[in-house]
């Protein structure tokens, strides 16, 4: 199961982290967030120990959603060594997604 974040552990988890992480910003009302929950899931399991899933509610943690500019959810952003590397918006393929995570491993 992909860990929840909030602003106050955001940096403490994501950014601090020594592996690559992706994190699924979303919102309980979102529909299309609600489409890729399962995906995201099998991604945590698919690539446990090599990269690490976690998800944001944009809702409850609006300064995090602000700081990257997230205008559109779900944004799923790839962050390696603190940094943002890459950003998918919207629904997309397991396949696309594992990609672009492969990508920066």
């Amino acid at each position: 199961m992909a860990l929840a974040v909030t602003d106050s552990n955001f940096e403490e988890i994501v950014l601090k982290s020594e592996i690559p992480v992706m994190v699924d910003l979303w919102a309980e009302w979102c529909g299309p967030c609600r489409m890729i929950h399962p995906i995201f899931e099998e991604l945590t399991e698919d690539y446990k120990g090599k990269a690490l899933m976690v998800k944001l509610d944009v809702d409850n943690n609006r300064e995090t959603a602000m700081k990257y500019g997230i205008r559109n959810i779900p944004t799923v952003l790839y962050i390696k060594n603190g940094e943002v590397v890459d950003k998918q918006v919207g629904v997309v393929s397991k396949s696309k997604f594992a990609d672009k995570l492969d990508a920066i491993l």
